[in-house]
């Protein structure tokens, strides 16, 4: 789980929305959300099991 690419932003803008980046968890290429292209598979493998990389920011919630 220790790749450089974490370091990065996770969320990129292209155009009008957001692309979110995904981690292939059989051979971990990164994967960003426009390269689908028949359902989500990684486009190395072929697997279909995709982690979304977290952003590095953290969200800080008052309990009450």
């Amino acid at each position: 789980m220790n790749s450089p690419q974490y370091d990065e932003v996770c969320l990129l803008s292209e155009g009008e929305g957001q692309v979110i980046i995904y981690e292939c968890v059989k051979c971990g290429a990164l994967v960003k959300s426009t390269e689908f292209e028949l359902g989500i598979r990684c486009p190395h493998c072929r697997y279909r099991v995709l982690k979304k990389i977290r952003s590095p920011i953290v969200k800080r919630i008052l309990a009450r």
